[in-house]
């Protein structure tokens, strides 16, 4: 109910707007009392793992225009965790 479906391989191809409106879908669900105590442990857990996905792309972007602000173009790639250490 919960985007389970979507744990296996979409997880990889998901963007920030799909990623925001399935964070948004869980949050609606959760406050509306949908779930059972398993469901909503699920979904807390997908939460999380969207939540820091969405951070992460706007980490990103903020990035890359505070490189634009400089007056430099360069180049990013999608996953910044090996530039974060």
């Amino acid at each position: 109910m919960v985007g389970q479906s979507k744990k296996t391989g979409a997880q990889k191809e998901i963007n920030f707007e799909s990623a925001m409106a399935e964070l948004e879908q869980i949050v609606a669900d959760m406050e509306a009392g949908k779930l059972s105590l398993e469901d909503s442990l699920a979904a807390y857990k997908r939460g999380a793992e969207l939540l820091a996905f969405c951070r992460t792309r706007l980490e990103d972007a903020q990035q890359q225009v505070r490189v634009l602000e400089g007056g430099v173009l360069k180049d990013f790639s999608s996953g910044t965790e090996s530039e974060k250490d």
